[in-house]
């Protein structure tokens, strides 16, 4: 049985046989009488007639607007961890749609038993049960309803098309108890037995139906939710008690109010054993079994707050969606994709690594601590730019005004998650020594000049992109609590941090090329000097404003710095952070997706490796040495400390992953001297103190069991130290073949999705 309808016709208005036409005008009577009428409000008609009301009530009988549009139905989309497992949900209406083949026949039979026993005898409307019922009423028993399947799908769908189409009046309308209403239901349901089967029928009611106050919708998500197992596996007590909610979900849910439902439930077990869908045994057991016993709930684990310690993580996949053209034309498109999409989305966080960095990061910077420092760790797959963890020491919450300690800013990611970054400090360095070594005749045994040097006239720069540049005023630059040098190699200026080395070494290059470097190697900044968001940045983003761009000013993202260290640990791939592996769509056909954009030879591999090599020795000697990882670990990293101790760092990689960690304040650019860090005095806040030893746990942690991978060491005599003169925004030709790049080696575990479990309602 097809239950798409794709090739079906949409009329807007279909003619219904005369045979139809007389069973709808005895059941617009039947109606009268079943509302408690007397014989007077028979002749409501021909009251209501001389204000034109009638007129549209035959108007409905006559002709049938075919309203019930072949629409998806809303499903819940489902965002995933790398190995599989469900981090969250994100729905307008918790529902799983499944084809009728996938619904155990206890289900079909409890739906059948309690709602609508002559499901398969009548034409839409039951004139047999429209004279039980009005006898009954007209004898004062308990109201009684006639309202078949057929029009309860018919009131379900008009409700869903409304909601679709952000009608709420429609809602309204849809759900009024009106004599029009229900006279226009029933011509409905007639017209709609005439192009569906009942096996359609049914499917589409049992995947439209509330099942339960939770804003459960189905009966697949209402079998997960209530008792954990597929609508296929549903027993004939789980089934009866699903099938006694929808009458009134709020007051038969079994969670809400036990005791009537439990009634509701016995009640749908007789009828299925007065019908013969269940023996004399089924029925005394099942109805003597508290429905207490009977539950297995698994809660909805509905919105990135349902994550854990993944929740910032998540809400970054969310804004991925948000933002990207590939999932709609309008942010409003692509939102209502993911609320009502039926999308499957595997994303690339590792649990193991994730947990570590959550662990690692509230231990060295417990939220809410005495000196306010907020603190973040983030992890990215060497070589295809997979985000594998993304942590903080803070609690998400999304309301307004969120708990202590709470916020929805992610302090790793960018201004789409909240956040303009922070000043990357020293941990601008590598990239202005891979400029360095661009130039003519510099490798690393070329020695510099570290001495302190005179006030540098701005004017001392150049930059061929932007004529006429001038930086602003003289700059003297000084190094950290007032450290001096002579003449010291690349390794000793990268490993002491030297900034009179880097100032020096800046004077050698063009400043338009540095950008064109910094960007080719992976540096995004995420705000302007002004603080403007920048939430594309461009390479003209980067400012040209000479010791500002020297020394680390303008802020960037520890998420983009763990990307642009990557490009040094793998000989120069470059590969934008992503967050989504594949995006099933709810008929399991994988949809595009933002692409990682990998550049084999995005830094010209040479100079890569020499870099690295820098980073790694900075590791052995220098302001990195506390972040040593363990059993050898072959690793490269910096640290990096801004202007009054503001923001700290250590940005560093192994073979497998690059990580950044960061320590400071997200609201502003605090000064951190001489604070109390909950009973420990710190007189100077640097990357060395707390960023660089919560790095190295964490990197300890995520990689045991992982084989330590040797990071490449230049040969210094074979290199070709030969440059292109051009380098703006292209990759470089190697000037010799580089060596091969290892496979990472935390490739993200094969998903197997879900069978198709499309449905056209």
């Amino acid at each position: 049985m097809s239950t798409r309808h794709a090739d079906r016709p949409r009329a807007r208005k279909r003619s219904i046989s005369p045979k139809n036409l007389v069973a709808l005008a005895l059941t617009f009577v039947m109606l009268v009488t079943i509302g408690g009428a007397s014989g007077a409000a028979l002749a409501l008609p021909l009251v209501l007639a001389k204000n034109g009301v009638v007129e549209s009530t035959l108007s409905a009988l006559t002709e049938v607007p075919f309203e019930l549009e072949r629409r998806e139905l809303a499903q819940a989309s489902s965002v995933y961890w790398a190995d599989g497992t469900l981090m969250s949900t994100f729905f307008a209406q918790n529902r799983v749609v499944v084809p009728l083949e996938e619904i155990s026949d206890h289900m079909i039979n409890a739906v059948i038993a309690i709602e609508d026993e002559r499901f398969f005898e009548h034409n839409g409307v039951d004139a047999r049960a429209i004279i039980r019922a009005a006898t009954n009423n007209l004898q004062g028993g308990n109201l009684q309803g006639a309202s078949t399947i057929t029009q309860q799908y018919v009131k379900n769908r008009l409700i869903d098309v409304a909601y679709h189409d952000g009608d709420p009046f429609g809602v309204i309308t849809a759900r009024n108890s009106t004599l029009a209403r229900k006279a226009r239901e029933a011509a409905l349901a007639i017209e709609l037995e005439q192009v569906l089967t009942k096996y359609e029928i049914l499917e589409g009611y049992l995947n439209l139906a509330q099942f339960g106050r939770n804003n459960i919708f189905g009966v697949e998500q209402a079998a997960q939710f209530f008792f954990s197992k597929p609508a296929s596996d549903l027993t004939p007590v789980e089934a009866a008690t699903i099938a006694g909610i929808t009458n009134a979900p709020s007051r038969f849910d079994p969670l809400a109010n036990p005791e009537a439902s439990q009634h509701r439930r016995n009640l749908v077990l007789f009828n299925m054993y007065r019908l013969g869908f269940i023996d004399t045994d089924e029925w005394e057991s099942a109805r003597t079994t508290p429905i207490q016993e009977t539950l297995r709930v698994s809660p909805v684990q509905h919105g990135c707050q349902a994550a854990g310690d993944a929740a910032f993580f998540c809400d970054f996949v969310i804004s991925v969606i948000r933002t990207s053209p590939e999932f709609g034309a309008t942010e409003a498109e692509r939102l209502d994709l993911l609320n009502r999409g039926g999308l499957r989305i595997m994303t690339t966080l590792d649990p193991a690594i994730q947990a570590a960095a959550a662990e690692q990061v509230n231990r060295h910077v417990p939220g809410q601590n005495t000196a306010d420092l907020d603190a973040a760790i983030v992890s990215v797959e060497n070589g295809t730019g997979h985000i594998l963890a993304m942590a903080q020491n803070a609690i998400f919450d999304a309301r307004p005004t969120p708990v202590p300690g709470g916020t929805a800013i992610n302090f790793a990611a960018g201004p789409d998650t909240g956040s303009l970054g922070f000043q990357p400090g020293s941990t601008l360095k590598p990239f202005i020594m891979a400029e360095w070594l661009r130039q003519p005749h510099n490798n690393l045994n070329t020695r510099i000049d570290a001495q302190s040097i005179r006030p540098i006239s701005q004017n001392n720069w150049s930059a061929h992109c932007t004529p006429g540049f001038h930086g602003g005023a003289a700059w003297w630059p000084n190094n950290a609590v007032g450290q001096r040098f002579g003449s010291v190699t690349p390794f000793t200026a990268m490993y002491h941090s030297i900034n009179t080395a880097f100032a020096r070494m800046s004077l050698d290059m063009d400043l338009c090329n540095l950008r064109d470097t910094m960007w080719m190697a992976g540096f995004r900044p995420s705000a302007s000097s002004g603080m403007m968001p920048l939430h594309s940045p461009q390479p003209h983003d980067i400012e040209l404003n000479g010791p500002a761009m020297i020394l680390g000013d303008q802020n960037t993202t520890p998420l983009a710095l763990a990307a642009a260290y990557a490009t040094f640990a793998t000989g120069g791939v470059y590969c934008s952070p992503v967050a989504i592996t594949q995006v099933l769509d709810r008929f399991g056909e994988p949809m595009a997706i933002p692409s990682a954009n990998c550049i084999d030879n995005a830094l010209r591999w040479d100079i890569a490796d020499q870099v690295s090599y820098t980073l790694q020795r900075s590791m052995d000697a220098g302001t990195g040495r506390v972040a040593r990882l363990s059993g050898g670990r072959e690793a490269g990293g910096k640290t990096g400390t801004t202007n009054f101790n503001s923001h700290t760092w250590f940005v560093g990689y192994t073979a497998q992953m690059s990580t950044a960690a960061w320590v400071g304040n997200h609201q502003a650019n605090a000064v951190h001297q001489n604070i109390n860090f909950n009973g420990r005095f710190i007189r100077m806040l640097f990357g060395s103190t707390l960023a660089a030893p919560m790095w190295r746990d964490f990197m300890n942690q995520a990689h045991e069991g992982q084989p330590n991978i040797e990071l490449f060491r230049p040969d210094m005599g074979f290199i070709n130290w030969e440059t292109d003169a051009e380098y703006h925004l292209t990759s470089q030709a190697n000037p010799v073949a580089p060596p091969a790049y290892a496979p990472p080696a935390y490739a993200p575990p094969a998903y197997e999705p879900p069978a198709d479990t499309g449905y056209y309602g």
